[in-house]
């Protein structure tokens, strides 16, 4: 039997991110999961290493890597859109759910299992998933740094905005602080100034 799971999750390449805005490089969604994927896993390590905690960096990553699949099935809703009122944010999490059901049932029975808590959010691992949440958030982050480092104002609120997010995530985890303050400032520099 075939089943369709790898070949449906291999088309995040195709799902551009930031829709509405003007990019002067484009975004695609397993660009973004690989970038939250890496964030992820590193806030786990700093989590583990310099606060004594005991979180899962690799399921982390999974986690990371996975976070946006169900818009392969959905598109990616513009954020303006997808939190205008909880009306729409609650049945977009309710879409969002509906399409990793989906995606989960193109994976033979057998090995379903392993995946569920990749996609659905377990207490186990309660924690990497908000630091999976703050990954994300750094990553639209780096995003609009990157916007703005190449002269496009076009995302000069968005960076405004994801910033408040990003520095409440701060007092909040002291993993997201360390990576902001030690490592989010390298993405302002050039290569030949990274080397």
């Amino acid at each position: 039997m075939e089943y369709n799971f790898f070949a449906t999750v291999a088309r995040m390449k195709y799902i551009e991110r930031w829709a509405l805005m003007r990019n002067t490089r484009e975004e695609n969604l397993s660009e973004h999961c690989l970038d939250v994927s890496m964030i992820a896993h590193a806030l786990c390590v700093i989590g583990n290493a310099r606060y004594g905690k005991n979180l899962d960096a690799d399921k982390a990553a999974l986690i990371g890597m996975y976070h946006d699949a169900s818009e392969i099935i959905t598109g990616d809703m513009p954020t303006p859109v997808k939190y205008y009122n909880h009306t729409i944010k609650d049945a977009y999490k309710m879409l969002e759910e509906e399409a990793n059901h989906k995606l989960l049932n193109q994976l033979p029975e057998d090995i379903r299992a392993y995946y569920n808590d990749i996609f659905f959010k377990d207490e186990e691992h309660e924690y990497e998933w908000k630091l999976v949440k703050a990954a994300d958030k750094i990553s639209a982050l780096i995003k609009c740094m990157e916007e703005i480092k190449t002269g496009n104002r076009e995302f000069v609120k968005a960076k405004e905005s994801i910033e408040q997010t990003v520095k409440k995530m701060e007092e909040d985890y002291p993993e997201v602080r360390d990576f902001v303050a030690e490592f989010l400032p390298s993405y302002a520099k050039t290569l030949d100034e990274l080397n």
